[in-house]
């Protein structure tokens, strides 16, 4: 049985290309930057947790809410065959238990903050509105997309960036993986 349980629907990535030598101090040993046409990126993500369950438990007033993170990509050999993974700088939720078991737990980064969300739907497009207080000032990911998904491509920046099926945390001069399991995503 996993661990951890959930839906990740309305996802929103904003992907900036970022010179690797900044993210240096974040690599967990064993990993490596792993690059989509010699392009280091970074993902600003965020997203709703839905339908959460521990050790396939639901936690009462835990079950859906937002994470906003920021994250990169690695790789990680095993015997002959990379592992793609990502390793995420900093997580934010709006629920102090998420941030103690992610951080006991899986060793992450995250923080807990108030948020909230607005997602909206016409006839044509979506919209996700994805929102957190720090320092007394709201922070905003405001997209607009089509409505209609399409298969994400092999081989393009889109399977690079939706396509890790491992997680990475770096934690003193320790490296911890967990496999993240989902079918493959549309775009």
């Amino acid at each position: 049985m996993s661990f951890l349980t959930a839906n990740w629907n309305n996802l929103a990535l904003i992907n900036y290309a970022i010179d690797p030598e900044i993210l240096k101090p974040y690599i967990p040993k064993g990993t490596e930057l792993d690059f989509y046409n010699n392009t280091c990126y970074v993902s600003l993500v965020g997203f709703l947790f839905n339908n959460t369950k521990l050790l396939g438990l639901p936690i009462p007033f835990h079950r859906n809410f937002e994470e906003v993170n920021l994250r990169f990509y690695v790789k990680c050999k095993e015997g002959n065959e990379w592992k793609r993974g990502v390793v995420s700088i900093k997580e934010l939720v709006p629920k102090s238990a998420l941030t103690l078991i992610a951080n006991t737990v899986y060793k992450e980064h995250y923080q807990t903050v108030p948020m909230k969300h607005v997602i909206k739907e016409t006839d044509s497009s979506f919209s996700f509105n994805y929102s957190w207080e720090m320092n007394n000032k709201w922070q905003h990911i405001n997209i607009k997309t089509s409505n209609e998904l399409s298969p994400i491509l092999a081989n393009t920046e889109e399977e690079f960036i939706c396509e890790h099926y491992f997680g990475y945390t770096k934690h003193k001069d320790q490296t911890f993986e967990y496999e993240v399991k989902h079918p493959r995503w549309n775009n």
